[in-house]
């Protein structure tokens, strides 16, 4: 029973930091390095898987205001599942060619992969995606790109 609840501690923490590395906000941000708006991240749902040591499956929906611009960025260890609940997503990651998906479409992204655009592929109507990561429990799920 300790055991449960000192567990159940832990893993509130390491939703903790690992929400905090995702930079959730409540109003959409400024990408400072361009005149874009950011997306924004709402935690939806994160578990320690119980059959895979040190893993943890995380959910989360990631809305883009008209026109927004997430910076490039890596995932880190993380596999990385994205379905669009609304309206069109541009996304590309390197050594691939750009591909807009529409709602109802969905991609992949292997452990490691480089994240070179995604944005809002209209500049009048949102776009949200429902995001799966399965990653090392505690690590930071979105690393941006250091501005150059």
């Amino acid at each position: 029973m300790i055991g449960t609840r000192i567990a159940t501690g832990l893993l509130a923490t390491a939703v903790a930091a690992v929400v905090a590395g995702c930079a959730p906000t409540a109003e959409p941000q400024t990408d400072t390095a361009s005149a874009y708006p950011s997306e924004t991240l709402a935690p939806l749902f994160q578990q320690m898987l119980p059959n895979v040591r040190d893993t943890t499956f995380t959910s989360a929906i990631v809305t883009f205001p008209p026109a927004a611009r997430a910076v490039p960025h890596r995932h880190g260890d993380a596999f990385v599942y994205a379905y669009v609940l609304e309206g069109a997503v541009s996304s590309q990651l390197e050594g691939e060619p750009a591909h807009v998906y529409h709602r109802g479409e969905n991609w992949s992204e292997q452990p490691g992969a480089h994240h070179l655009a995604t944005e809002n592929a209209s500049t009048t109507e949102p776009a949200k995606l429902l995001v799966v990561f399965v990653a090392t429990t505690g690590e930071q799920l979105k690393i941006d790109d250091p501005h150059t």
